[in-house]
């Protein structure tokens, strides 16, 4: 059993950082698609954005969803503590993210983005937010 846990928590962490690179990554293309100005360039930027967004971005979110809820499920970590809670709202803001970072994509497939570089370069700035946050809030568990 007790291996069974570790590798449900080394799985969840994996694709924790398998989620984490995508949200850092997919705004910065954002902002290299945002400058672009040629149609070849737009182009390849939105394979580039749909490949990140749907073949690591969302399996990963996914997946640590999934192995996060089995060890909260599961194994009962860290069930009715403060902390937790206050974990899995940072976890439901950052799915609010990811599912407004699609619909940027979205945007950018159907060529009606109307926002510039910079904007996109201080939303890349949210997940770190998160991440300092969550990461402190399992490690320390304050409350």
């Amino acid at each position: 059993m007790e291996t069974t846990y570790l590798w449900l928590k080394t799985l969840h962490i994996i694709f924790m950082v398998t989620w984490f690179a995508g949200l850092f990554y997919l705004p910065r293309l954002f902002v290299y698609h945002a400058m672009s100005e040629d149609k070849i360039s737009q182009e390849r930027f939105k394979i580039m954005e749909r490949k990140l967004f749907w073949g690591i971005m969302t399996p990963g979110a996914v997946l640590t969803l999934v192995f996060g809820l089995w060890l909260w499920g599961g194994w009962r970590v860290g069930f009715g503590m403060g902390w937790m809670h206050a974990k899995l709202t940072l976890v439901f803001l950052l799915v609010l993210y990811h599912l407004w970072l699609g619909k940027l994509m979205l945007d950018f497939k159907h060529d009606r983005n109307g926002r510039s570089h910079v904007f996109y370069r201080w939303i890349n700035e949210l997940p770190v937010v998160v991440l300092i946050g969550t990461v402190t809030l399992v490690i320390f568990k304050p409350f």
